[in-house]
């Protein structure tokens, strides 16, 4: 993930520049400067697109829009603080230098992946602006057209749900190293051709195909759909993921 990428472009930022700033604040864009010829700050201060930008619903703490972009329909969202830490602090991380950046740490992450031509978005642009030790991030990337989520899915019907899709699309992933930090039924998107998507890998990472992390992925997953039965009993959800984890196991076990 570290090694050097000759199409990444680096655009500063500086103080006073970005229309959504604060006072002191200056920093960095990370695009593909094969895929673009340069970025604009404006692009991750959702008020600059007027009503081109609309608030995701369920985007969790609230920081997703969907954003009707010239060059095509894109989402952005920044990255918030959730618990107790958020509370105090809304968006506002520790600066360990440019590489830990998580907006730019998810997008080297989304275009490893895609070289491994494994299914997630395709990164736009990354950013951050700074002051002193704290820094707020943002990343925009496209918006995959006409999909649904597996919390959607089983919603609708869990007998019909992508459960044996999903354990297939999860092993290969692992299979490529993948450790998904919120593997969740949110995070797990479908098309109506059953083509699957994984996306939110914020602090994501890739390593050793290991037992333990990817049992704990899997573990966060089904605590996911337990939470999201509704009516149903837990008997009935662990009998679907059960579905979901024999496709995973054997697609996992085909060492593929």
């Amino acid at each position: 993930m570290s090694r050097f990428d000759p199409t990444e472009s680096l655009t500063p930022i500086p103080a006073g520049a970005s229309a959504g700033g604060r006072a002191g604040e200056y920093g960095a864009i990370l695009f593909d400067g094969t895929q673009l010829r340069q970025a604009d700050p404006r692009w991750f201060d959702p008020a600059q697109w007027g009503e081109r930008a609309r608030r995701v619903d369920g985007s969790g703490r609230g920081g997703a829009w969907f954003i009707e972009a010239t060059h095509g329909p894109c989402v952005l969202r920044q990255y918030l603080r959730g618990g107790l830490v958020g509370r105090f602090n809304h968006d506002r991380h520790l600066w360990r230098g440019n590489r830990h950046v998580r907006s730019f740490v998810e997008f080297r992450l989304l275009r490893e992946l895609l070289r491994r031509d494994l299914p997630v978005p395709q990164p736009i642009a990354a950013s951050y602006l700074r002051r002193g030790l704290q820094y707020r991030a943002w990343i925009l990337m496209e918006r995959l057209p006409d999909v649904r989520s597996l919390a959607d899915c089983m919603a609708q019907s869990s007998a019909d749900a992508p459960l044996e899709q999903t354990g297939r699309l999860i092993a290969r992933f692992h299979r490529a190293g993948l450790d998904h930090a919120d593997l969740n039924a949110h995070n797990i998107l479908f098309d109506g051709l059953g083509k699957g998507w994984l996306i939110d890998l914020d602090r994501g990472r890739l390593r050793i195909p290991e037992t333990r992390w990817r049992e704990r992925n899997l573990a966060r997953l089904e605590r996911s759909l337990q939470k999201l039965r509704g009516n149903r009993s837990e008997a009935d959800v662990a009998q679907d993921f059960a579905r979901l984890r024999r496709s995973y196991d054997a697609l996992w076990s085909r060492g593929t």
